[in-house]
């Protein structure tokens, strides 16, 4: 039989499941971090600016509904963008 082969195999395959955790963690802070830092350097707040919010925005990318939080095609990867938020990357929809 072949019990043996296979136990070593699954052992093999839990222990690289195992320390890929730590630098899917990583990866995922990383992550955060730039998106944090692109907040911060396109001075991104989550109320409008007078007239001007992400909805109103050719580079807003909507949520789920219009309340919802959406993305930005200049902040990739964000999936936190307020509808009603703002930032200096802010171009009026045509």
């Amino acid at each position: 039989m072949n019990h043996p082969t296979q136990r070593r195999q699954l052992l093999k395959i839990g222990s690289a499941a195992l320390a890929m955790i730590p630098v899917i963690a990583f990866t995922n802070r990383a992550s955060a971090a730039a998106n944090a830092g692109m907040r911060a350097a396109l001075k991104y707040q989550a109320t409008p600016l007078a007239e001007k919010n992400c909805l109103g925005c050719m580079q807003f990318i909507a949520g789920a509904s219009a309340k919802a939080p959406g993305g930005c095609k200049v902040m990739p990867g964000d999936t936190e963008i307020a509808p009603t938020g703002y930032c200096t990357a802010w171009v009026k929809k045509a």
